[in-house]
């Protein structure tokens, strides 16, 4: 992480995450590395379909694809960084671990990842399919691929 956050401060970006199932696990990797309030903005961790949708994801676009989906992914990536003002957005949701009964529609141990950038309006999505056995190691599988994926963005790849 701490190559994510020097990568952000050399380019002048700044970052903010829309959390569900990784409950804030990538923000709390950002803050863990000494100097990241120079990039990161704002963190939320949305576990319920209303705070997404009091934070901006359209509750149509839930209704319509499960709040378990890529679409609602995409919307939490976009609205985190128009609302914090940051120039990559990303946004998490998915079913690990447990069923849901209040969401029954989406794969369990199925994630949803978006990045957003903000500048370029490009938006890079992901479908994970988690294999661990706890909650915990199912977080942190999930958290490692989200900074992979950010570092490769951020080095151009």
């Amino acid at each position: 992480m701490k190559e994510i956050i020097d990568l952000l401060r050399d380019q002048g970006y700044t970052i903010a995450t829309m959390e569900s199932c990784t409950g804030g696990g990538v923000a709390n990797a950002i803050t863990n590395v000494e100097g990241s309030s120079d990039v990161i903005r704002f963190s939320a961790v949305t576990y319920s379909n209303a705070f997404k949708i009091k934070m901006g994801v359209k509750k149509e676009t839930i209704d319509t694809y499960s709040v378990y989906s890529e679409e609602v992914a995409r919307e939490m990536s976009y609205q985190i960084a128009l609302f914090a003002e940051a120039d990559y957005g990303i946004g998490v949701t998915g079913k690990i671990n447990n069923d849901d009964v209040r969401n029954k529609r989406g794969d369990l141990n199925t994630a949803f990842i978006s990045i957003y950038e903000r500048h370029t309006d490009t938006y890079y999505t992901y479908k994970v399919k988690v294999e661990g056995n706890s909650r915990a190691s199912s977080k942190d599988y999930l958290i490692n691929f989200i900074v992979g994926k950010l570092k490769d963005i951020l080095n151009g790849r």
